[in-house]
């Protein structure tokens, strides 16, 4: 099931699983350590650095969400 979409904030999608930033970082991405991750979208981010967004987006989702999924308690 996949729960990243275009309009997806890069700071959501971080904070959602443990795997996320290697993920951005495979792409070049160093998302974790930008400021701009709490305003912009996966598609905002995949346009400027000239990433294919579904690559991006399938990568995100390909992730084991069971075993790295971030509590809501945490």
């Amino acid at each position: 099931m996949g729960t990243y979409t275009h309009d997806m904030l890069i700071r959501d999608a971080l904070l959602s699983h443990e795997g996320a930033s290697a993920v951005f970082e495979s792409h070049g991405l160093g998302c974790a350590n930008c400021l701009a991750s709490s305003m912009e979208t996966l598609d905002a981010v995949a346009s400027m650095h000239e990433i294919p967004v579904d690559v991006l987006i399938a990568d995100l989702n390909a992730l084991d969400t069971d075993a790295g999924r971030r509590s809501e308690d945490a």
